[in-house]
């Protein structure tokens, strides 16, 4: 155990009551936490290059919902390498057969930029290390890299794993050495190291310490709780900078929503490494999003992470990754989500169009997004003019139509519809505003939904009857429900006159209740997203009867097909 810091107070390092009795550095005492957090003039900030370690296939798999196969980890883990990201870990060698598969088919494969590492738990108490299966695991896995994580929190020392103190050092300098020895490079993930700092600060430095002296390449302090907050996070990553020499690493979980900003901090404060997952997957409410971290660390930052080139496919990672999890891509993510750089408000986009900087903190286009505007009843003219320009029509400030469209807008979004989405729905209004009410494609003269028999028997039918010019095509359908076979109805009486028609598929199906006061005779709105495979494109119906809003919406989604522009 080393001796006590010859700056802190002497106080007994044991007594019989608690077996430690950790005296608080002056470093960390009250009058300590009201410093500011590290500047930019801090002495040991500003390294040129962070290493970006990716977890997304371990501590990411965690989170609740999310299921990789073999194949799935294989194909994040090839893609995060074409990124850029220097490290993957893999998963763990000793939980699963799966992970033991994927350590044995990357080892067959060249990686083009990343390393990869594999995850385990220092020895186990009161076994060597040369006997401990899960390190030998470890080893099979011939992996460049092994991640170690051990106990810094005392109180997990000795009411979790039920170890003396002496032990767990014993346990982190053993495992580490034994690593060395064998030729890898070892991460230490230093557990609960800021809650066992502010508990009992001078057996997490002696944690650290060890792992040092063992020759650890990177000791990664660890959030494991994700409960401090950022000042909390600097202030211990700086005291540890100061004490140790081997390079810090940062672990940080979002539980209070400050996952990014804990790791953002503990890099200001002297960290090179961060550890974190695509889209912010993991245990709870997740770790570290590195889709944030990623751009922060170069755009505001101004440090190295993956290379400048893979930057404007940020986006499109993150959607793979959620692809492959299975999981709808938030819209809100920072950076990559489809909102990030949208605008509603009309003095927001009157201000874009002069200068894009004056509500943009960057340029979409660099972490591969763009740029929406969006229609509602808070929109202005400014947003009309753009919106229109997007969906390929010229109008003028100036002229009735524009006015009249506007109008309409707020007209309509205050009858409970809702354009933002709904892009297909919102051109064709502005063409029958502009073609003063054009002749249409199609009109659908009637329709009638029924179903037969009763539980898993039963069957919806639709009939439909649409006019296309002198023809009149009379169609009847079975589907899933009633709107699978109004769809199907409504497709293959037009596709009689429109053989492209059948090309068309619905990929999405919203219904929001408008009213919930009115019960089952409120006003509904539906969505559909449809794709013809080209491209896609969302629509709107609102009606108290569902059935006639879901007919608008797939109306106004075929006629969007036929339409040339």
């Amino acid at each position: 155990m080393p001796a006590l810091l010859n700056a802190w107070e002497e106080t007994p390092f044991r007594t019989p009551e608690r077996g430690f009795l950790i005296p608080t550095p002056p470093d960390f005492r009250p009058e300590f936490r009201t410093r500011p957090r590290p500047t930019t003039e801090t002495p040991f900030m500003k390294p040129t290059q962070i290493e970006i370690y990716d977890t997304t296939l371990r501590d990411g798999s965690q989170g609740e919902g999310i299921n990789f196969s073999l194949a799935d980890k294989l194909r994040i883990a090839e893609r995060l390498d074409q990124f850029g990201v220097h490290t993957i870990e893999g998963g763990w060698p000793g939980s699963n057969p799966k992970d033991l598969e994927f350590f044995k088919q990357a080892a067959r494969r060249k990686w083009k930029s990343a390393r990869i590492a594999s995850f385990g738990f220092t020895r186990r108490k009161g076994v060597s290390v040369e006997n401990d299966e899960q390190i030998r695991m470890l080893l099979d896995a011939e992996t460049p890299v092994i991640t170690i994580v051990g106990k810094t929190w005392l109180l997990h020392v000795t009411e979790v794993l039920r170890a003396k103190p002496e032990e767990n050092l014993g346990m982190i300098g053993d495992t580490i050495r034994f690593l060395k020895d064998h030729g890898k490079t070892v991460v230490y993930d230093a557990e609960h190291s800021f809650d066992g700092f502010k508990d009992q600060p001078e057996y997490a430095l002696a944690t650290w310490q060890a792992a040092e002296q063992a020759g650890a390449d990177v000791i990664c302090l660890c959030d494991t709780n994700g409960g401090c907050l950022p000042s909390e996070i600097a202030r211990i990553t700086a005291f540890a900078k100061g004490k140790l020499t081997t390079p810090l690493g940062i672990h940080t979980h979002n539980d209070c929503g400050l996952g990014v900003a804990n790791g953002i901090a503990a890099l200001e404060a002297g960290a090179t490494q961060i550890q974190g997952v695509v889209n912010g997957y993991g245990e709870r409410t997740g770790n570290c999003n590195l889709t944030s971290v990623i751009p922060i660390i170069q755009f505001k930052m101004g440090l190295r992470g993956v290379p400048a080139k893979s930057l404007p496919k940020l986006k499109e990672l993150s959607e793979f990754v959620d692809g492959i999890a299975n999981m709808r891509h938030d819209p809100r993510q920072p950076w990559v989500g489809q909102t990030a750089f949208a605008h509603k408000g009309g003095i927001h986009v009157h201000a874009i169009e002069r200068v894009a900087r004056s509500y943009e903190h960057i340029t979409p286009e660099s972490v591969g997004n763009h740029r929406r505007v969006l229609v509602s009843d808070m929109s202005g003219r400014t947003n009309i003019l753009v919106k229109a320009a997007e969906l390929g029509f010229k109008l003028d400030a100036h002229q009735p139509e524009t006015q009249a469209i506007t109008a309409k807008i707020k007209e309509r979004e205050n009858a409970g519809y809702e354009y933002e989405s709904a892009e297909a729905s919102l051109a064709l209004l502005i063409r029958g505003v502009l073609d003063h009410n054009p002749e249409l494609l199609f009109t659908v003269d009637g329709y009638h939904v029924s179903m037969r028999g009763n539980g898993p028997q039963s069957v919806c039918e639709a009939t439909v009857k649409v006019r296309v010019g002198d023809q009149v095509h009379h169609t009847v359908a079975e589907g899933d429900g009633p709107v699978n076979a109004l769809d199907s109805a409504l497709r293959s009486a037009l596709a009689k006159s429109f053989p492209k028609i059948r090309s068309l598929s619905l990929t999405d199906y919203k219904v929001r209740i408008l009213d919930g006061v009115a019960g089952t005779g409120a006003k509904t709105r539906v969505l559909i997203q449809s794709t013809d495979g080209k491209r896609e494109w969302g629509t709107v119906g609102v009606s108290e009867n569902i059935i006639t809003a879901s007919l608008e919406a797939l109306v106004d989604s075929m006629e969007y097909a036929l339409l040339k522009k």
